[in-house]
């Protein structure tokens, strides 16, 4: 199977297009999702989490307080650094295995930050989905209801647009209707099956 790479900036419509993808019966495997289940309580995950950042982070639950370890990590380099060094073995390690239970010629594996601490991967293509960092702030306002600040720090903790450009093998423009939208999933993925196929 070969597979695509995607990513992109928060607000960027990363979801959206992943599923314009799966209705043309492409498996995705999406990165946030196998980060959510990995630090579920009980998991060796959220363990190493909890020994590198103290107990705080354990919601009554028992699993991850997310709202706390956001705080944590955005305001630390150093700190962000340790989570990722945890979690992205793990998180690779898992979107493989899962994109080898299916018989497809392509599939895609969806990471938010695919370009930030050059992690090593096996992606025939990168695809970066795209759109103007101004549409980006008023998309994840509107969906998440963070502060200015909070999305700011995001946004600058993420490579830049310009970085993630320059380092695509292909785009996706995604400031336009969802009918254009449409149109370029579907070129993309006419394009991927030729290439799949040798």
């Amino acid at each position: 199977m070969m597979i695509i790479g995607l990513t992109g900036g928060i607000g960027c419509g990363k979801t959206t297009v992943t599923d314009l993808f799966q209705q043309r019966s492409v498996p995705v495997v999406d990165a946030d999702e196998i980060a959510h289940a990995v630090v579920q309580p009980n998991k060796p995950a959220l363990a190493s989490i909890a020994k590198s950042f103290g107990q705080q982070i354990i919601n009554q639950a028992g699993g991850l307080d997310r709202d706390q370890l956001r705080e944590i990590i955005f305001t630390s380099p150093e700190k962000k650094k340790i989570l990722e060094d945890i979690l992205h073995p793990i998180i690779f390690k898992t979107m493989y295995e899962q994109l080898d239970q299916y018989d497809a010629p392509y599939g895609i594996a969806s990471i938010p930050l695919l370009f930030e601490g050059n992690k090593p991967h096996n992606f025939a293509r990168i695809l970066v989905i795209d759109c103007p960092e101004s549409v980006q702030i008023e998309r994840v306002k509107a969906r998440d209801q963070l502060s200015d600040k909070i999305i700011g720090s995001i946004m600058n903790s993420q490579c830049s647009r310009s970085y993630r450009l320059a380092h695509a093998d292909d785009t996706i423009s995604n400031n336009g209707s969802l009918s254009t939208l449409e149109n370029q999933v579907e070129k993309l993925h006419t394009s991927y099956l030729k290439m799949s196929a040798g």
